[in-house]
């Protein structure tokens, strides 16, 4: 007969198990103190918006993950869906569309209707920071979740990075120092346990604007990642 200690030490294990395995933080995640204060300052000027950390959408076995960097003051952190309400969204989705990772219209709104394709969409840092500009211990107390995401996707193939931030949280995940791999706007490079993983430059703003990324640029990564996942996987 097995005693109260052994059945504690069992349930200790498995809750162990599970928080590592978890996806997304809770809704009110107290792990970085900096981003739960500026989520109770946001959350107090304008309380009808999302104000949390934001999750990741699309199929859990989508074979191919996009990784932003964090939720947007205005966009994300409001509407509580990746990439939208903001500028970025706008090439983000349109770029999605046109190459067959979704269907539908992107509206700017969760309600939409827009839908992914074999794609999933998560950000190296769920809760919106100051200034969008996330500080390394956020950076790593969040990479937990990035961990379990990869870890509990049995159908990934392919990673798109959209910018250094992304990819180095990508990288530390699979447990690969930033140094050994360094991003470049483009490339695409196979990681030691197979996963592709793609880099391009954010989708931001300000990256459109000074012209550092262009429509033409962003769809030509994102086509060359539609050609590689149409080949079949190797076996």
């Amino acid at each position: 007969m097995r005693s109260r200690a052994a059945d504690n030490r069992d349930r200790d294990v498995f809750s162990a198990q599970s928080e590592a395995m978890q996806r997304e933080p809770a809704r009110d995640c107290p792990l970085c103190p900096r981003l739960v204060a500026y989520r109770q300052a946001n959350q107090a000027a304008n309380p009808e918006w999302w104000n949390g950390p934001v999750p990741s959408w699309g199929a859990l076995d989508a074979e191919l993950l996009i990784v932003g960097l964090a939720p947007g003051v205005k966009g994300a952190n409001r509407t509580g869906r990746p990439f939208t309400g903001d500028f970025a969204g706008t090439l983000l989705y349109e770029t999605l569309l046109k190459f067959g990772f979704a269907t539908g219209r992107y509206g700017a709104d969760p309600a939409d209707g827009l839908s992914l394709r074999g794609c999933r969409i998560a950000n190296a840092v769920r809760c919106v920071p100051p200034a969008n500009l996330p500080q390394p211990i956020e950076v790593r107390q969040c990479n937990r979740f990035m961990r379990a995401e990869l870890q509990t996707n049995g159908g990934l193939r392919a990673i798109l990075a959209l910018g250094v931030l992304a990819h180095s949280a990508v990288l530390a995940a699979h447990g690969i120092p930033a140094a050994r791999m360094r991003f470049a706007h483009g490339r695409m490079v196979e990681l030691p346990d197979g996963m592709l993983l793609a880099d391009s430059y954010h989708v931001s703003r300000y990256n459109t604007n000074t012209g550092r990324l262009t429509t033409a640029m962003f769809e030509a990564v994102v086509a060359a990642l539609r050609q590689r996942l149409d080949e079949p996987p190797p076996y």
